[in-house]
C-alpha cells in the first residue's frame, strides 16, 4: 500500500490505454486492501449521525400522532380523547415516507451525475431546516397547523431520502472489501440508535411536563387533562431532530470525493490519487493524466446491456426492500395501536395527554433497546463472516415464523402480554439482524459506479413505497373488525390477528425474492459489479 504509483508524463496513446486502466485499477486496490484505520470510524459517525436523525425524525411522529389528537381534534362531549381523522393521520404519517421515497430517486440520481460530495451536505441542511420548521409549524386552526407540519415533514423527508443512497455508496467506496460490510452496517445501525433516542427523550420531556404540569385523566375532566403546555411538548420532541444533523454538518462539507468516483466516473486518477492519499494516509505520487474515456465500455441504466448484467440484481433489491419495508414501517409506526390493542397501554381516558405520550415512548423504547438495537449490532457483527445473502434468508424465515406465531395464538397472548412482547420483540430483533440491514447494504456494492448511487436510490424508493403500503395499509387494516370498535372515523379493518398474518405472508415472499440478490461478502466493488471486465 505505501508503493509509489510512477506514471510517465507523457501523452497517452490509445495502444497504451489498456495498460492505464490496468494502472487506474491498481490505485483502487489500495482502498481493498487498506488496514483499518481513524478515518473509517470518523466516517461511520459522520455518515452514521445522519441515519441517527433520519430515524429520530422518521419514527418520532408515531410518539406525537395521539397527542396532536387530543389537541387539535377534541370533541365536546365525546367518551373518549380526541384523534386524527383518517385522512388527516395517513397525511402526518406517511407524508415524510412520501418526500424520502422522492428524494432518494433524485439525490441517489444526483449522486451519481454531480458527485457523492457535492450533494452530500445538502441533503444534511434539509434536515435541520425542516426539523426546525416541523416544529414550527403554525396556524390558528387544526387544519392549517397539520398542513404546514405535513409540508415540512414532506421537504424533511426529501432529505432523508438522499441521505440513503450517498451515505451507502460513500460509506462502501471508502472501505476495504474485507470489512466493508460491516462499516456500511454501522452507517445504518445508527438507525437503531436514533429510534432508541425518540423514544428515550420522549420519555424525558413528557416525564417533565407531567411533574410540572399536573392534569386529571380523561374520564375525570376531558378539557383539563389536555393542558396548554401540551403543544409545546410535540413540539420540541420534533424538534430535537435538527440538533445531530447540525453537529455533524461541518463535518460532512469537508469529507473528500469517493476515489472511486474521481477515477472511475470523473476519469481523474490523479485527483483519485492525491484523495486516497489524504483519507487513508497513504504516499501516492500523482499521476499527472486522465484515463481517456473512449476506452471505458460504458452502458446505462435503462439499455440492454445493463439488465443483461443487473438486471436480476435491481430486481432483487428492490423486491426484497419493499417487501421488508411494508413489514418493518407498520411495525415501528403502530406499534403503539398493538400495544394498545393487547392493553400494554391503558385505554387512553384513564390517561392526561402527557402521561400517554409518556407510555407510548415507553413502550417504544423497550421494544428498541431489547430488539432493535442489538439487532442491527449482530449485523455489523457477523456480516463480514457469515455473508449478506444467508443473514437475509435468516432475517425473512424468522421474521415470517414469529409473525405467524403471534398471529395463530393472538388470542391467547391478550392473556399472557409478557409472551406477546417477546415474539414481537424477536421480529424486530431478525428484522435488523436480517434484511433491514441487508437491504441497505447489498445495493451499495453490486452496481458500477456510475451507477451505484442511482440504483441505491431506486432501491430504496422502493423500500419506501412498501412503507407507504404499510403505513397507510395498516392504519386502516388493523381496526377491529366490529365498526363499533374501531378509532372515530375510521372505518372497520380485519383486525390486528389477520394483519399479523398478512404481514408474516409478505415476509415469505421477501425470503423467495432474495434468491436474486448476490452474495457480495469478501469481493471487490468493480469485481461485483463487472467493472474490473470492462477496463480489460
Amino acid at each position: 500500500m505505501n508503493q509509489r504509483n510512477r506514471v510517465c508524463k507523457r501523452e497517452i496513446k490509445p495502444s497504451k490505454a489498456k495498460s492505464m486502466a490496468k494502472e487506474q485499477l491498481h490505485v483502487l486496490s489500495a482502498l481493498d486492501t487498506a488496514k483499518t484505520q481513524w478515518y473509517h470510524f470518523t466516517a461511520i459517525v459522520i455518515a452514521g449521525m445522519g441515519f441517527f436523525t433520519d430515524a429520530y425524525d422518521l419514527f418520532c411522529i408515531s410518539l406525537v400522532t395521539k397527542l396532536l389528537g387530543r389537541i387539535y381534534y377534541h370533541v365536546e362531549g365525546s367518551p373518549k380523547p380526541g384523534t386524527l381523522p383518517p385522512n388527516v393521520s395517513a397525511a402526518v404519517n406517511g407524508v415524510a415516507l412520501v418526500g424520502t421515497l422522492a428524494g432518494q430517486v433524485v439525490f441517489g440520481w444526483l449522486g451519481d451525475k454531480m458527485g457523492r460530495k457535492k450533494v452530500y451536505g445538502m441533503t444534511l441542511m434539509l434536515m435541520i431546516i425542516c426539523s426546525i420548521g416541523s416544529a414550527l409549524s403554525f396556524g390558528h386552526t387544526a387544519k392549517s397547523v397539520m398542513t404546514t407540519l405535513c409540508f415540512f415533514r414532506f421537504w424533511l423527508g426529501f432529505g432523508i431520502g438522499g441521505d440513503y443512497p450517498l451515505s451507502a455508496t460513500i460509506m462502501s467506496e471508502y472501505a476495504n472489501k474485507k470489512t466493508r460490510g460491516a462499516f456500511v452496517a454501522a452507517v445504518f445501525a445508527m438507525q437503531g440508535f436514533g429510534i432508541l433516542a425518540g423514544g428515550l427523550f420522549a420519555m424525558l420531556i413528557s416525564a417533565i411536563f407531567e411533574a410540572k404540569f399536573k392534569a386529571p385523566s380523561y374520564e375525570v375532566d376531558p378539557v383539563g387533562s389536555t393542558v396548554p403546555q401540551a403543544d409545546y411538548l410535540w413540539r420540541i420532541i420534533l424538534m430535537v431532530g435538527a440538533l445531530p444533523a447540525a453537529l455533524t454538518y461541518y463535518s460532512r462539507s469537508k469529507m473528500p470525493e469517493t476515489a472511486r468516483y474521481t477515477a472511475l466516473v470523473a476519469k481523474d486518477v490523479n485527483q483519485a490519487n492525491a484523495d486516497m492519499g489524504k483519507v487513508l494516509q497513504v504516499d501516492i505520487e500523482p499521476e499527472p493524466v486522465r484515463l481517456p474515456k473512449e476506452t471505458v465500455k460504458s452502458f446505462g441504466l435503462f439499455s440492454k446491456e445493463f439488465m443483461h448484467r443487473h438486471g436480476l440484481h435491481l430486481l432483487g433489491t428492490t423486491s426484497t426492500w419493499f417487501l421488508l419495508d411494508i413489514a418493518f414501517y407498520s411495525q415501528n409506526l403502530f406499534q403503539k395501536d398493538i400495544f394498545s390493542a393487547i392493553g400494554w397501554i391503558p385505554n387512553a381516558k384513564t390517561l392526561n395527554a402527557v402521561s400517554e405520550v409518556y407510555r407510548i415512548a415507553r413502550a417504544q423504547t423497550l421494544i428498541a433497546l431489547c430488539s432493535t438495537v442489538p439487532g442491527y449490532w449482530f449485523t455489523v457483527a457477523f456480516i463480514d463472516k457469515i455473508g449478506r445473502f444467508t443473514i437475509q434468508m435468516m432475517g425473512f424465515f424468522f421474521m415470517t415464523v414469529f409473525m405467524f406465531v403471534l398471529a395463530f395464538l393472538y388470542d391467547y397472548w391478550t392473556h399472557h402480554l409478557i409472551g406477546f412482547v417477546v415474539f414481537y420483540s424477536l421480529t424486530f430483533f431478525f428484522a435488523n439482524f436480517g434484511p433491514n440491514a441487508t437491504t441497505f447494504v447489498v445495493p451499495a456494492e453490486i452496481f458500477p459506479a456510475r451507477l451505484r448511487s442511482t440504483c441505491h436510490g431506486i432501491s430504496a424508493a422502493a423500500g419506501k413505497l412498501g412503507a407507504m403500503v404499510g403505513a397507510f395499509g395498516f392504519l386502516f387494516l388493523a381496526q377491529p373488525q366490529d365498526k363499533a370498535k374501531a378509532e372515530a372515523g375510521f372505518p372497520a379493518g380485519i383486525g390486528v390477528k389477520n394483519s399479523l398474518i398478512m404481514l408474516g405472508v409478505i415476509n415469505f415472499l421477501g425470503l423467495l425474492f432474495t434468491f436474486f440478490v448476490p452474495e457480495s461478502k469478501g469481493k471487490s466493488l468493480e469485481e461485483l459489479s463487472g467493472e474490473s471486465n470492462e477496463h480489460n
